[in-house]
C-alpha cells in the first residue's frame, strides 16, 4: 500500500450537525431580537395608557370636585350657567377634556353627562380618492 502523503491543509470539517448548530444559533438570535422588540413596544403601549388612565381619573377628580362645589352653593371658576343646566369642562389631556352637564333642579343637581370628549377641531380631508367601479 502506498503510504499517503500529509499535508499541512486540513478542509473544514462542515458536517450537517454543524450547519443544524449555526441555524439554530441564527434562529434563537432572530427571535430573541423579535422578542425584544415585542416588548419594549408593549412597555410603550403600557407607560401611555397607564399616563391616560391616570390624567382621565385626575379630570374625574377636578369634575367631582367642582361638583362638590356647586352642591355647597359656590360659583367655581369655568362654569356656564345657561337655565336650569350647568356645564363645565376639566382638560383630560392636549386633544380631551371631561366635558359635564348637570340639570339643577330645586338644589338637587342631577347628572345629565359625564363624558370625555375631543377638544381637536375636526377637519374634512378632500385629497382621497375613490374608486368609482370602473
Amino acid at each position: 500500500m502506498a503510504k499517503r502523503e500529509k499535508s499541512g491543509f486540513a478542509p473544514p470539517a462542515l458536517g450537517g450537525s454543524s450547519l443544524l448548530v449555526v441555524f439554530a444559533v441564527l434562529s434563537l438570535t432572530v427571535f430573541a431580537l423579535l422578542s425584544l422588540s415585542t416588548v419594549r413596544a408593549n412597555q410603550r403601549l403600557g407607560d401611555a395608557s397607564a399616563k391616560a388612565v391616570t390624567n382621565y381619573y385626575a379630570a374625574d377628580t377636578q369634575a367631582q370636585e367642582i361638583l362638590a362645589q356647586l352642591r355647597m352653593g359656590d360659583m367655581p371658576e369655568g362654569v356656564t350657567v345657561e337655565g336650569d343646566t350647568v356645564t363645565y369642562r376639566c382638560p383630560i389631556s392636549d386633544t380631551q377634556a371631561l366635558a359635564v352637564e348637570l340639570r339643577q333642579t330645586d338644589g338637587v343637581y342631577e347628572i345629565l353627562r359625564w363624558q370625555a370628549v375631543s377638544t381637536t377641531e375636526w377637519q374634512e380631508s378632500d385629497n382621497t380618492v375613490y374608486w368609482d367601479g370602473e
